[in-house]
């Protein structure tokens, strides 16, 4: 078997052929790749929006705490000078 001269042909039709099989199983390789980094995304987004909503969730549920506090706080004050002067 003889290899072919770059003038030949058929030597350029044959690495016109290996190069189109690289490229082919390069770009299959790229977009496997960019297919699982935009599940990875999706799926990201999604537990972000979920983190968000359980997040709200909290904050709605903690709001009382401070007024209940502070309201404790003035109840006893009251409580505090309401014995002070029956003394």
């Amino acid at each position: 078997m003889t290899i072919p001269t770059p003038s030949d042909p058929a030597a350029v039709a044959v690495e016109l052929e290996k190069l189109r099989g690289t490229m082919e199983t390069g770009f299959a390789t790229v977009t496997g790749s960019l297919n699982l980094l935009a599940q990875r995304t999706d799926q990201t987004d999604r537990r972000i929006d979920d983190h968000e909503t359980r997040l709200d969730a909290l904050e709605r549920a903690r709001w009382p705490l401070p007024s209940i506090a502070a309201l404790v706080a003035v109840v006893g004050l009251a409580l505090t000078l309401y014995q002070l002067s029956q003394k």
